[in-house]
């Protein structure tokens, strides 16, 4: 029976978690940009700057998960 790696398992989960979060951010900036051109209205509005602060948070979030990768001591 061969037994899983635990760094490996912990390594690819964290990776998980920040592609996750990476995916919803890209959704909330592409909607934020998106839906002013479907409208017509090249214009900052609150729902829009709410998309994209919420975009790049989420963005953020990922580089902040990645930090808990470990490398094996050797």
């Amino acid at each position: 029976m061969r037994l899983r790696d635990p760094l490996a398992t912990h390594n690819e989960r964290v990776k998980l978690r920040a592609g996750f979060l990476n995916a919803l951010a890209i959704g909330f900036l592409g909607f934020a940009f998106l839906r002013p051109l479907v409208e017509g209205t090249l214009s900052l509005t609150a729902l829009t700057a709410a998309f994209l602060a919420t975009g790049l948070a989420l963005h953020a979030a990922a580089h902040y998960i990645l930090r808990y990768l470990e490398k094996e001591d050797t």
